[in-house]
């Protein structure tokens, strides 16, 4: 092999590791991940949510807010950075899921996944008086608190998971994200 063909791999080896491996990075990161989302309210546990869901977008169809999506494998799944849940009145997808994938399940005692406050990124550390988690929680303060020092607070038993805290939140990043259970 000449040494022209050589550098010329290199280069190209060179080249595509600087461009696919950003694009790999970029790509886990932003699509929805097996496991790594957040599942519609009422849903089974996981493995019993994915052998029991239809894939039949019912649940997507009766979503006030547009907030379910469906994964390349067909299951439903939500964003709160594109589209949060809003605990909608009756929880319409619960209703819809005929396979049981998502079970009627009191408002109180959804857990879609956890809120946390990054404090690093939050206004309210600065001293700004920013209150726009606060004020767009459907739970209101079964959710989230500020403390005697000011700070956003999460209550775990209260918080459902919705996502409205996030997608609200003017910093971006945003100070306050959703994680699944």
């Amino acid at each position: 092999m000449s040494e022209d063909a050589s550098d010329r791999r290199g280069f190209f080896r060179q080249f595509l590791k600087r461009v696919v491996d950003p694009a790999a990075a970029y790509a886990e990161k932003h699509l929805p991940q097996p496991g790594a989302h957040l599942r519609p309210p009422g849903a089974l546990p996981a493995s019993a949510f994915q052998d029991t869901c239809r894939r039949c977008g019912q649940c997507a169809e009766v979503c006030p807010a547009d907030a379910i999506k469906h994964h390349t494998d067909g299951t439903p799944y939500i964003d709160p950075a594109d589209q949060p849940c809003v605990a909608c009145d009756g929880l319409r997808c619960m209703a819809a899921c005929p396979s049981g994938a998502l079970q009627p399940t009191p408002l109180e005692q959804i857990r879609i996944g956890l809120a946390s406050v990054s404090s690093d990124i939050c206004v309210r550390h600065r001293g700004d008086d920013c209150r726009v988690c606060l004020d767009n929680c459907p739970l209101g303060d079964k959710a989230l608190i500020l403390n005697d020092a000011g700070a956003v607070v999460v209550l775990t038993d209260g918080c459902i998971g919705c996502g409205v805290c996030q997608w609200t939140c003017p910093t971006r990043p945003e100070a306050i994200a959703v994680q699944p259970l």
